[in-house]
């Protein structure tokens, strides 16, 4: 598989709740790093809401375990900067954590937005990754993402990318073992995109998608390992998604995630 020659380059990606980085972009995230790119991650919330899967030590928060799975999770992928920005997660559409006064998905996107673009000047960033304007599967956190995210490239002109997953391509390869149909029904909302809208597929060898489940299974509390089995991993995982961000209504010439391979998803090369 071909590497191309990031050096100089710097890609932030934003994102909602750790875990997300690694579930969604952490092929991309291994391999530009691989590929010279300094990747800066920025985490929007501490996952609050989350939960545990796993007993927590005595004194922990949920808060406290997530960061250290994020950061672990971070290293494995590669990231040079991890930024936390503190905000509370949202929890579900419609439900009572939306309320929070701290929640993401009451602060003002042009706060945000503001606050994300500095962090893209500071870094000489010329890439943001972040969410499509439908938060992949509709979670007010993933769609305030996408609209920070937005604000940021438009006030900066940096070329965006909106991460997503081909809901077409996962019925056909996956069939409900990526962790975003889970998701979707615990929102009760419907997911991703039509392979005809995707502009970017990126993909990696088997040493990137073993780094990418090593990454995912870094968020223990999170997601169990029997959810994400080695058999049946790349074809839910081998992919991830992306649409280029419109600026002034036009969609901008191809960037740094193009520079890394535009996967034939019907052709199912790798």
């Amino acid at each position: 598989m071909h590497t191309p020659d990031l050096s100089g380059e710097t890609v932030l990606a934003l994102h909602a709740h750790p875990d997300d980085e690694s579930i969604f972009t952490g092929l991309t995230l291994r391999r530009l790093a691989d590929a010279g790119a300094r990747v800066v991650l920025v985490m929007a919330t501490g996952g609050d809401l989350g939960g545990s899967r796993l007993p927590l030590q005595p004194g922990e928060a949920v808060t406290d375990r997530r960061r250290r799975e994020l950061e672990d999770a971070a290293a494995l992928l590669g990231v040079s900067r991890l930024v936390l920005l503190g905000h509370r997660d949202s929890g579900l559409p419609g439900g009572p954590g939306t309320r929070h006064p701290s929640a993401l998905a009451g602060a003002d996107p042009v706060v945000l937005g503001r606050t994300v673009a500095e962090l893209v000047d500071a870094e000489g960033a010329g890439t943001v990754v972040h969410d499509d304007d439908a938060g992949i599967y509709g979670h007010p956190d993933h769609r305030a993402a996408h609209a920070a995210g937005a604000i940021a490239c438009s006030l900066t002109g940096a070329t965006g990318y909106r991460m997503t997953v081909d809901r077409e391509h996962l019925a056909l390869s996956a069939h409900d073992r990526h962790l975003v149909h889970g998701a979707a029904r615990a929102a009760g909302v419907g997911f991703g995109r039509v392979t005809a809208e995707i502009a970017v597929a990126v993909t990696g060898t088997d040493a990137d998608l073993a780094v990418k489940r090593d990454a995912m299974l870094a968020h223990g509390s999170q997601i169990d390992p029997a959810a994400v089995p080695d058999a049946s991993f790349a074809a839910a995982y081998g992919y991830e998604w992306f649409l280029r961000g419109e600026r002034d209504g036009v969609t901008p010439a191809p960037g740094v995630l193009d520079a890394l391979g535009n996967a034939h998803l019907l052709t199912g090369a790798r």
